[in-house]
């Protein structure tokens, strides 16, 4: 498959077997990840995969997150949601989470070791399509609270950038669709001193 290829038809994949993935895959698509494209090479990303039981600490800590909104967590209907957001990392048989740690550089620019970082999970996605996998890069409120920093041991100026679910697909992907690139694109060919 060709890039062009991958790129565009390359779709989010939320339902996957739980058939293992080998790790000699995983660790291929984490080393397309580290190919990305990043500025004064800072390599601004860290990966953590959890397989197995190494899936149940981030289940507690999104059903502990969950509590924390629900009126009566001891409730019938408490028990449920709170249960329910802790099996989400058993949708999976790979869970990665993918954190954004810029390091201490005197040229780092935030913004730039954002892009970097997601730049590496384009990467990553686009190798597991590329090796048939499905993947969805989940993200959501849950993702940036403080527990999750604390689960992972990110320190103060580290993020966390989102969780991709990885498998076999166990669904038909969904017809891609995109604003025609005409409506996304300016030409500049002229010194002009206004775009209005």
């Amino acid at each position: 498959m060709n890039v062009i290829e991958a790129i565009k038809t390359r779709r989010t994949i939320g339902k996957v077997k739980q058939d293992p993935i080998s790790k000699d895959v995983i660790e291929e698509l984490l080393e397309a990840a580290r190919w990305a494209p990043n500025y004064h090479l800072t390599e601004p990303w860290k990966f953590f995969v959890l397989t197995g039981e190494g899936r149940r600490p981030l289940g507690r800590v999104l059903g502990e997150i969950a509590m924390e909104k629900l009126e009566d967590p001891t409730s019938d209907e408490g028990k449920k949601m709170v249960m329910k957001k802790s099996e989400k990392p058993f949708r999976a048989p790979v869970v990665i989470a993918v954190a954004l740690t810029p390091p201490e550089h005197p040229k780092s620019i935030w913004i730039e070791e954002v892009a970097a970082a997601s730049a590496a999970v384009q990467n990553l996605l686009l190798a597991a399509h590329a090796r048939g996998l499905g993947a969805i890069w989940r993200t959501g409120k849950p993702t940036y609270h403080p527990k999750m920093k604390e689960l992972f041991g990110l320190k103060e100026k580290d993020e966390m950038l989102g969780f991709i679910y990885l498998g076999y697909p166990d669904m038909k992907p969904k017809e891609g669709r995109r604003t025609l690139i005409e409506e996304k694109t300016v030409w500049m060919s002229e010194d002009i001193s206004y775009l209005g």
